[in-house]
């Protein structure tokens, strides 16, 4: 069984409403989605795409590639069905494994029953061939298998991800309520910055808007940064696989930008956890940081991108006082960005009233369970206030 140049299906997941920057990075790969969905992106293609994949995309969470689909209505069916598959030439017999899944349907309870239903029938089927079984558990540092069973619908994946993509490997400090790699990456594709122009980023905390901008403005895929892919533990995996993929990677990265970043934040200690990630992502020279109130951050003339990220009430800070804070990144928006575009990226949309700008666009987005909005606004010189908008 030759897994890496067999063509099958490609599930890549994501989190919600990340799936359109998702399509953008698959495309741009020279790959063709065949269905885009809200939390993913459908596609055909071999283990050697998946590799590709891995290292490349920035919004994605995991990268499922398809083993058997089939119909089940038990346990008992399900343990027999994953029996059937040549396990003994996809883990090795020395190997690790672990099962991940998730589960709708009326005959199982908890998920964990359903793992360990497909890993006994993994630890049988290689036992019979081999005389030994590989050792199994939670961690994702080895082969990994995905379930997805809903209703009598039911299908076996390898992740060739392991650890999620979502997180990027840089972050070596997450600071207070840190923005998710991905989404972080996600919101920055959604705006208009051409990566050249300048990119601001006030109230900057953990400083992953800002170094995701570095890295899309450099061409530093995520891929550079991390050391072990569930890919790497399938039988048949050759390390000059990685390497060659790796080696492109390096090539295209652009180091000439004369791009300027400018990150701030009136937290002197998360100005200094934001240096110590810049410095692990590889991009510290690229961005000039700040420790200031986000209305005393320097501002350069010309076009450009400013991008906050401010708290809203659900996890951090006082809404009352929050409204103040809204209103002066209005105000800061209106009197000292002109020329330049706006973003505002907020989960409670009764302080965004409060900045008192119209937006030319609301994007939607989901931070962990919280629904949120990208508002872009088009600072010309002497905007006009509007006192009452809803975002």
């Amino acid at each position: 069984m030759d897994l890496f140049n067999q063509h099958r299906k490609i599930i890549i997941t994501c989190h919600k409403w990340l799936a359109p920057s998702l399509e953008k990075e698959v495309l741009a790969l020279g790959l063709t989605p065949e269905r885009v969905f809200q939390t993913g992106v459908e596609l055909v293609g071999t283990l050697q795409d998946c590799i590709k994949l891995n290292l490349n995309l920035r919004c994605a969470s995991q990268v499922m590639f398809s083993l058997k689909m089939f119909i089940c209505n038990d346990p008992d069916e399900l343990n027999k069905v994953a029996s059937t598959i040549q396990w003994e030439k996809i883990i090795a017999r020395n190997g690790y494994f672990s099962v991940t899944s998730n589960v709708f349907n009326p005959t199982i309870q908890t998920n964990l029953f359903a793992n360990l239903r497909v890993k006994d029938a993994i630890v049988d089927r290689m036992r019979f061939a081999n005389s030994i079984r590989p050792s199994s558990g939670s961690d994702l540092i080895g082969t990994v298998v995905y379930l997805y069973w809903k209703n009598e619908e039911a299908e076996i994946f390898l992740d060739t991800s392991g650890e999620t993509l979502a997180k990027h490997g840089y972050r070596k400090l997450p600071g207070t309520a840190p923005m998710l790699e991905a989404l972080a990456a996600a919101t920055i594709l959604s705006t208009r910055w051409n990566r050249k122009d300048v990119f601001i980023n006030p109230m900057c905390g953990a400083g992953t808007i800002a170094i995701e901008a570095a890295l899309l403005a450099t061409n530093k895929m995520p891929g550079l940064l991390r050391t072990n892919y569930a890919f790497m533990h399938i039988l048949g995996y050759e390390r000059e696989m990685i390497q060659k993929e790796k080696l492109v990677l390096q090539e295209i990265i652009d180091e000439s930008t004369e791009l300027k970043i400018i990150a701030s934040d009136i937290s002197e200690k998360a100005i200094n956890i934001a240096r110590i990630n810049a410095e692990a992502a590889q991009v510290d020279h690229l961005i000039d940081f700040h420790v200031c109130d986000f209305e005393d951050t320097p501002i350069p003339d010309g076009d450009g991108v400013v991008m906050f990220n401010p708290e809203y009430g659900e996890r951090l800070g006082d809404e009352t006082e929050l409204n103040q804070t809204y209103a002066r990144m209005g105000d800061f928006m209106k009197n000292n960005c002109n020329g330049k575009l706006g973003y505002i990226f907020t989960g409670n949309l009764d302080l965004a009233k409060s900045i008192r700008l119209k937006p030319s666009r609301r994007i939607e987005f989901l931070n962990a369970k919280i629904d949120c909005r990208l508002l872009e606004y088009e600072l010309y010189a002497g905007t006009r206030r509007v006192d009452k908008t809803a975002p």
